[in-house]
């Protein structure tokens, strides 16, 4: 066969027709509804783990007058967990929706403003710790790139994780959130899986 046949064998060539139309949309909407029922198992899972726990009380809110701030971060709010347990995410009362997040430290504690999700607000009183880590419910970092925070919430403890826009800021973070919960042994970071 001579290069200028294949050529014209090339070119007579064409995509075969489709005949079995019936056949192509039946997968398409098997596929479709495949995708659907997963969504949907996805769901009713975080609505089981809602349920849960359920017995949450409901999140504190920032007073009328905080005092002046300490510390301000602006950054990404990425999730919190029962202390220790850091894949275990706590979805009750919005907490388990990663957010924008601005924090502000004042004497009368940590206060969360997240747009689009509900925003909390940690009184003194109930901060354990803070600790760079590099990892929360999903979410894995590099070493120390994560500031999370240690805070009781009714009978149970909640570490919520925050990364702010300029990493830097984390060290500063951790040391005025000890200062104030009196913490002796101060650990700057730990690995998430080792807890």
């Amino acid at each position: 066969m001579t290069y200028a046949s294949l050529i014209n064998l090339a070119a007579e060539e064409k995509s075969a027709e489709v005949t079995n139309w019936g056949g192509r949309i039946g997968w398409v909407v098997g596929l479709l509804l495949f995708v659907a029922l997963v969504y949907w198992l996805m769901r009713q899972g975080w609505q089981w783990r809602g349920r849960l726990q359920a017995d949450l009380p409901d999140l504190p809110t920032a007073p009328e007058t905080p005092g002046e701030a300490k510390l301000e971060l602006s950054g990404r709010y990425h999730g919190s967990t029962t202390a220790g347990q850091w894949l275990d995410r706590i979805v009750a009362h919005g907490l388990g929706v990663r957010s924008k997040a601005e924090l502000t430290l004042t004497d009368a504690g940590l206060d969360v403003v997240r747009p689009g999700a509900n925003d909390f607000f940690v009184p003194a009183a109930q901060l354990r710790e803070a600790r760079l880590d590099k990892g929360i419910a999903g979410k894995v970092l590099t070493e120390g790139g994560l500031l999370v925070v240690t805070w009781s919430h009714g009978d149970k403890l909640i570490d919520s994780g925050f990364r702010s826009d300029r990493a830097e800021q984390h060290p500063a973070w951790v040391a005025a959130i000890n200062s104030m919960t009196k913490t002796s042994a101060q650990p700057t970071t730990t690995e998430g899986a080792a807890r």
